[in-house]
């Protein structure tokens, strides 16, 4: 079995939640291999997550440069090149960095690529099952990444769940003099912060999630109404948005907010992945649609096949 590397990503030396959900998914593909654990960042940061990742990772290698302290696929590329050996399994979150680095990884290792993964169900004849979903989530599909030359797979957020034992106590080994070539094409610039309104949805514990299937712009004030009698925060999907019904600083996706709400009821939304990628945490998840194959009854801890601007005042009626 081929050995197995997990990219994790951080914020000024913090984990991301993913790195978790990837050490489960590495456990699904072999729980007897070696996984390693790399962490790339600037001196100081990448030390910092190195640690939090020996928590979880038995193994984990971490090069600190100041070419890494912004965001930049072509340099992470090269430093991934010179520390992992051909033939490997790579891990990475399905998020918009691995995006840009994922595939031309893949391609310079000459090993298989499978973005999005929702599942792995083993290695059968040198080929490892990966489950993905096709057409917005609305069908899942297998497919079978040859192993012989590795394989880069990034792994949808949310889709395995976290591995929170922390009780590996890795050896953290710094990998920085190994790598000679930090130079990139690329020219960092800055950071554009996402703007803020008058809630912030995620510190919300409770979130009432409105979809296209409000329908009218009109119809969003019984989400408010609904929402006020619940003592919850109002969210929304891409769709409302862009449609100008609510502004930015509402939106949960891997576009918008990223939220960890204890309930979250969402209320015409299908699921697509770009939506569901912006709830983290595990909340309770009540579902309601008309459509019986949305996407989201998938995920959801309770669904209800419903018009919702029937079933918000039968609900709101049965709160007050």
């Amino acid at each position: 079995m081929a050995a197995i590397y997990t990219y994790l990503g951080h914020k000024n030396g913090v984990l991301d939640e993913t790195a978790l959900e990837l050490a489960t998914a590495a456990k699904n593909i072999d729980a007897q291999a070696q996984v390693t654990a790399i962490v790339l960042g600037a001196p100081g940061q990448a030390e910092q997550a190195a640690k939090e990742a020996a928590q979880t990772f038995t193994t984990v290698w971490y090069v600190a440069n100041e070419a890494l302290a912004q965001p930049n696929a072509e340099i992470a590329r090269k430093v991934l090149l010179a520390l992992v050996p051909a033939g490997s399994i790579v891990l990475a979150a399905n998020d918009t960095f691995a995006m840009d680095l994922a595939p031309g990884l893949s391609i310079r290792m000459g090993a298989s690529f499978v973005s999005d993964a929702t599942g792995v169900e083993g290695v059968e004849g040198g080929k490892l099952k990966v489950v993905r979903q096709e057409y917005g989530g609305a069908v899942s599909t297998r497919s079978l990444a040859d192993l012989a030359g590795g394989a880069v797979i990034t792994v949808r957020a949310g889709a395995f769940a976290p591995d929170e034992s922390k009780s590996a106590n890795g050896q953290v080994a710094d990998k920085s003099a190994e790598v000679t070539d930090f130079s990139s094409k690329r020219t960092f610039v800055e950071i554009i912060e996402a703007e803020t309104g008058d809630v912030d949805i995620t510190k919300s514990e409770v979130l009432v999630a409105v979809g296209r299937g409000i329908e009218e712009e009109d119809n969003i004030a019984m989400v408010h109404d609904l929402a006020k009698a619940m003592g919850a925060d109002v969210c929304c999907s891409r769709p409302i948005v862009d449609a100008k019904w609510l502004e930015k600083a509402r939106q949960v996706g891997t576009s918008g907010q990223t939220v960890k709400p204890k309930v979250y009821l969402a209320l015409g939304i299908s699921g697509s992945f770009q939506h569901m990628g912006g709830i983290k945490g595990n909340p309770f998840i009540i579902a309601v649609n008309k459509n019986p194959n949305a996407p989201i009854f998938q995920t959801a801890d309770v669904g209800v096949v419903a018009d919702i601007l029937e079933f918000i005042p039968l609900l709101q009626e049965k709160i007050s």
